[in-house]
């Protein structure tokens, strides 16, 4: 038997259901919610919505595929028919392995899942244990971030739809590849927004639009609908985790957020599936509370994006000290023994204290993600430039390694791994044209206020700043790229087959700071960083050397580091 439709519309006072071309009453329950049966109306049926009299057919919210974008109709769409091939797949936790985040419409020429599907064994080979995905769910246009996605169920057409992402997903799985997903909560996109149409989804705004409606009248539905979607992605793509963006726009001033109540809901679907299943926040708070287990006060999440040991390393590596990155001259080792930089501190960009310390005793260390670089830290430049623009090669070389040989979850941006130098710009491709010249001028406007010319920001809305963006994968078999991609290589192979550099004890943790060198004790291991302007000498007597730059000279007592080289040996 068919299922019946529904949708939630609780002020309205009629709805009508559009599909295959006719017109049908729907009855309303005691919640809200309208209902229609269709018999016949089964998978590949295409279906939208009439609200009151109003005869221009919406999409549906919870829709599962649009495969004539979010402004078409919704078409109906069966997880049941997919075969999976990954029965042989049990999932990972996510503590402390290596996550690579990738964009799928430029992660190859392709900017498909299939063409993504063609490079994981570049990835395999690499060493990574995550793919994480920038959104994939449906936005206006052919091209863009993703961080613009209105239908949070319904996969990027573009893509290659709901079919296309699962077997991207399965490919992973089936290559030992971890999958997680970036997924969108706390705004909705400028176009193809009809939330409010239906219902009280919204309640305020954020500097990126409109905010969900969680703790007002009406929002429980809000709620399940947020919950529901997020199960959704674990359950029926077979998805292992979820990256949260920018959890502190989301306003809950419930008892219970919706942060803590979506890590029960995970918690009881990672029982019952009998895989491991994480959520990863992005949070601009520094509250380690976040990552702090239920039974202790917290709100269970798995892992959160740590800007601040990006900050303290951009400065540390590039010299840059505008703007918010000022605070963190000179933080790098404070910053690399506790996490957050911030923390009850003095904030100079936000004009006044911000933050709250991380208990090393109680908090692992894999509960905060380091990066040197990610699609916002590049992208949300003015010319999306990356490290390898204004860092020589051996200095980011010595960057990758503090990030690998720390007790902190790794990740690295696509195309790091061999020091791309194809920059990461921001880009849409909104059809209204009103809009495109709007988003336009915004960025323009946006970087002119800081010292950049108009002529030096790239069009947002040029497929030529989409093909500048995308990987040039002749790279990584020439010249430096290929030096670049062989030590990163050797050190993630290093931190899998040296568990000492994997340990997330913060209270076991030192770093120390020598004649300009940076020194981290790793169980029997120590890893020697100079990141100064003249060599360093270390007092170390090294049993062995794991992995060194060529420039590194050992002797009986001590290692000599010249500028812009590291050193992993054991004692």
């Amino acid at each position: 038997m068919d299922e019946p439709f529904s949708v939630w519309a609780p002020q309205r006072s009629r709805v009508r259901l559009y599909v295959d071309g006719a017109r049908h009453e729907m009855a309303r329950d005691d919640r809200g919610w309208w209902h229609a049966e269709v018999p016949g109306a089964g998978p590949g049926s295409d279906y939208a919505f009439l609200l009151d009299d109003d005869e221009t057919p919406l999409p549906d919210p919870r829709s599962l595929w649009q495969p004539q974008g979010v402004h078409g109709p919704s078409r109906r769409y069966e997880h049941r028919a997919y075969e999976w091939g990954d029965s042989a797949w049990t999932g990972r936790p996510v503590a402390g392995r290596v996550i690579y985040e990738l964009h799928i419409g430029t992660f190859t020429p392709a900017g498909t899942f299939a063409g993504a599907a063609e490079k994981l064994d570049h990835l395999v080979d690499l060493g990574v244990d995550f793919v994480e995905v920038l959104p994939v769910n449906a936005f206006d246009g052919v091209a863009g971030w993703g961080y613009d996605g209105v239908l949070w169920g319904a996969t990027h057409e573009p893509y290659g739809g709901p079919d296309g992402f699962k077997r991207f997903v399965d490919a992973c799985h089936q290559r030992g590849l971890g999958v997680i997903l970036d997924v969108v909560y706390n705004h909705l996109g400028p176009s193809g927004a009809y939330l409010d149409r239906f219902g009280p989804y919204f309640a305020g705004k954020n500097i990126w639009g409109p905010t969900l409606n969680l703790d007002g009248p009406d929002s429980d539905e809000v709620r399940r609908y947020v919950i529901e979607n997020a199960l959704g992605w674990l359950r029926d793509f077979h998805i292992d985790g979820l990256r949260l963006d920018a959890v502190h726009a989301l306003v809950d001033t419930r008892a219970t957020h919706l942060l803590e109540e979506l890590a029960v809901a995970v918690e009881v679907l990672s029982t019952g599936l009998g895989r491991p299943l994480s959520l990863i926040a992005e949070s601009d708070l520094n509250d380690p509370r976040h990552v702090t287990p239920r039974a202790a006060g917290g709100l269970g999440l798995d892992a959160q994006w740590c800007d601040d040991i990006h900050h303290s390393l951009h400065v540390a590596l590039t010299g840059e000290t505008s703007g918010y990155y000022a605070d963190f001259e000179g933080a790098l080792p404070t910053t690399l023994r506790s996490a957050f930089f911030h923390a009850g501190t003095w904030s100079s960009f936000r004009h006044r204290t911000h933050g709250r310390p991380v208990d090393p005793l109680t908090t692992p260390g894999h509960r905060f993600l380091a990066y040197l670089q990610n699609h916002d830290q590049i992208g949300n430049r003015a010319t999306g430039d990356r490290l390898t623009a204004t860092v020589p090669t051996a200095r980011l070389l010595c960057g990758a390694a503090l990030v690998f040989c720390s007790p902190y979850t790794p990740m690295l941006f696509m195309g790091e791994e061999w020091a791309a130098s194809t920059p990461w710009q921001f880009f849409a491709s909104f059809p209204d044209q009103e809009l495109a010249e709007a988003v336009r001028t915004g960025r323009r406007r946006e970087f002119a206020e800081h010292g950049w010319g108009e002529s030096e920001v790239p069009d947002p809305m040029s497929p030529a700043t989409v093909a500048a963006s995308t990987l040039d994968w002749s790279e990584p078999a020439s010249g430096d790229h290929r030096s670049v991609l062989e030590t990163y290589r050797s050190l993630i192979s290093l931190r899998r087959n040296h568990p000492e550099l994997a340990d997330p004890r913060l209270d076991r943790f030192t770093v120390q700071e020598i004649d300009g060198c940076l020194l981290l004790h790793r169980g029997s291991l120590r890893v020697a960083v100079n990141l100064g302007t003249g060599p360093a000498t270390v007092p170390l007597r090294a049993k062995s050397i794991l992995l060194t730059s060529e420039a590194v000279t050992t002797g009986s007592d001590s290692l000599i580091l010249p500028p812009n080289t590291f050193a992993v040996v054991g004692l």
